[in-house]
């Protein structure tokens, strides 16, 4: 359980990296003034351009791969509520990076997901063990 949790804390870091690449990207590329082809065409050139939505698709990428994973290596109902912590961790990279603001109502928030993937974790642990068999090769008998 180790490994699997030090990834998804990898994992975890690389998602808020991304996130706060993204956030500051699409503040750079500005908003979207009208529904049209053309206008949706330029938002979406500019974005492709952006430094900073590039990089945070690329650790957004990374942390899906790590995703894909765990995902194959634990159960999802196990997975992917502990990727709620990631709401942890972004929070606090949008506080210390992109100087946000947050509220105490969102940091309650913030410690009810705490508190709700230490609930699914415990579950994890308070899981009954497969009960291994023991092995049935058998020895070559002599022949009579």
């Amino acid at each position: 359980m180790t490994k699997i949790l030090l990834i998804l804390i990898i994992g975890l870091v690389f998602e808020a990296v991304g996130v706060v690449f993204l956030s500051a990207g699409l503040k750079q590329i500005g908003e979207l003034q009208q529904v049209t082809v053309a206008e949706i065409s330029r938002m979406v050139a500019r974005g492709a351009a952006n430094r900073n939505i590039l990089a945070g698709v690329f650790f957004e990428a990374i942390f899906f791969g790590c995703l894909i994973y765990l995902l194959s290596q634990r159960d999802v109902s196990l997975i992917w509520p502990l990727t709620s912590l990631g709401f942890v961790v972004t929070a606090i990279a949008a506080r210390f990076f992109l100087h946000e603001e947050i509220s105490p109502a969102r940091w309650a928030g913030v410690g009810l997901i705490v508190v709700g993937a230490a609930l699914v974790s415990y579950s994890e642990k308070a899981k009954p063990k497969p009960v291994e068999l023991p092995s049935t090769s058998q020895t070559p008998t002599a022949a009579r």
